[in-house]
């Protein structure tokens, strides 16, 4: 296996009423523990609030070393400065995007339970490939149940890193942390936290590090 961590990979509630709150949430989150990345991810919102949502967020991630990374529109990333850009198999392709976005930014692409989507991207040169969803989520409405075997295999086959997404909460993470995930992507499992998104991280990092001492063993 080529990787000796996991981490965490935020990505934002669907809807964001409220920015300064979200702003001070996201603070105390990311002040909590160990956190790569956090992915803007507003479904069908207007340019403008998503724009909002990113002048809010961008200095607290880059404050902290976070990378933001815009969900769907590698457009509005380069437009928004974002890091990167996540992309589903009905975005923009993969090849688009890079053209558009150049060598630097990060782009990830979602695979479902799909190794050969996954392979297509990692050879195309995709960042990272997401594989999910792993259990039920309230967030989106997953069109595949991925199994965790998909990441120990991914792990053990390929280079370009995996991201596990769908339903993890921390007490589901550990074993796709031991199936051999390089980051646990992370919606309400954080922020509906019932001790808030501070302790739920937390929480992660430690559910992590006891996953990663098993997957060494």
């Amino acid at each position: 296996m080529r990787h000796a961590d996991c981490r965490l990979y935020l990505i934002t509630p669907p809807a964001i009423p409220d920015l300064a709150a979200f702003g001070h949430a996201l603070a105390q989150a990311l002040d909590a523990g160990d956190v790569a990345a956090l992915q803007v991810r507003l479904k069908d919102a207007p340019d403008a609030v998503i724009a909002a949502a990113v002048d809010v967020i961008s200095p607290i991630c880059h404050a902290r070393e976070v990378a933001v990374i815009l969900n769907d529109r590698p457009d509005l990333a380069l437009k928004l400065g974002c890091d990167g850009v996540h992309v589903g198999q009905d975005d923009m392709p993969y090849a688009q995007a890079r053209k558009l976005l150049g060598p630097h930014r990060m782009i990830g692409v979602t695979c479902h339970d799909s190794r050969h989507l996954a392979m297509e991207a990692a050879e195309a040169g995709a960042d990272y490939v997401a594989f999910g969803a792993f259990f039920d989520t309230a967030t989106k409405d997953p069109k595949t149940r991925a199994d965790p075997e998909v990441l120990t295999i991914w792990q053990e086959t390929m280079q370009t890193p995996c991201v596990a997404i769908g339903g993890i909460t921390v007490e589901n993470c550990r074993s796709l942390v031991t199936a051999g995930a390089d980051f646990i992507a992370v919606s309400a499992g954080v922020w509906a936290y019932p001790d808030g998104p501070g302790e739920a991280v937390r929480r992660f990092n430690a559910e992590i590090a006891a996953g990663l001492k098993e997957r060494a063993n």
